[in-house]
């Protein structure tokens, strides 16, 4: 019960900055206007574009929630009920935003294996979610957390796909899916690019969880 009241807290934190989410909704759309020429690059910019809004919605939705998780906390409630909430909030409105822009390339774009496209869209969306908590955890100010977010995804960006660098980032599961894809081969792409999303989700959210538990821990005095 807990989770669905900090889900809902979470999705109204979403709606009231409005000005924001439009401009982070719309980033994505820009990412892949400049490359539509090209249907991979165009498809693996629009989803890093989506992996950068998701987590730095995620990032805002944790920074705007710091006064009232100790609250929620006193209450009753436990860690991992206030940041399964905030995730499956977050990751409920990615998916939405992944599903849109999907149906956009499909309509737009030749893609050789629409389903792969979609896969790569929604494992940016559930990875993003996580990885924008982690670093709100550890960066208690937006504008420095905003600039870490962008420095990753520009950092995934330039990066060599098959170079170790790509690999350490969170979102080169999209990558490697992105391209089978677009260009094919070995279905064996899309299960490391799997096995690669579920690592990252467990390690961001599992150090989330770690952070926050020490942070919202309740002191016991001895009783006298």
């Amino acid at each position: 019960m807990t989770t669905l009241v900090v889900a809902s807290l979470s999705a109204r934190e979403v709606g009231r900055r409005w000005v924001a989410l439009a401009l982070v909704v719309a980033l994505p759309f820009w990412f892949y206007l400049v490359r539509r020429d090209a249907t991979g690059q165009s498809l693996r910019m629009l989803t890093l574009g989506i992996g950068w809004a998701i987590s730095t919605l995620t990032l805002f939705v944790v920074n705007a929630s710091r006064g009232v998780d100790p609250r929620l906390r006193l209450t009753g409630a436990s860690v991992i009920s206030i940041i399964g909430g905030r995730l499956l909030a977050m990751t409920g409105v990615g998916v939405g935003l992944a599903l849109g822009y999907w149906v956009l390339t499909v309509v737009d774009q030749e893609v050789r294996h629409p389903w792969a496209a979609a896969l790569m869209m929604l494992l940016s969306a559930v990875v993003a979610a996580p990885f924008g908590s982690l670093i709100g955890a550890l960066l208690p100010r937006e504008l420095e957390g905003a600039l870490a977010l962008l420095s990753v995804v520009a950092v995934q960006m330039l990066a060599d796909p098959a170079g170790l660098t790509a690999k350490l980032m969170p979102f080169w599961s999209t990558r490697e899916v992105g391209t089978y894809a677009v260009d094919g081969g070995p279905t064996t792409m899309v299960w490391h690019g799997l096995a690669h999303a579920g690592a990252t989700w467990l390690l961001c959210a599992g150090a989330t969880l770690a952070i926050f538990h020490w942070r919202l821990r309740l002191v016991r005095y001895p009783e006298p």
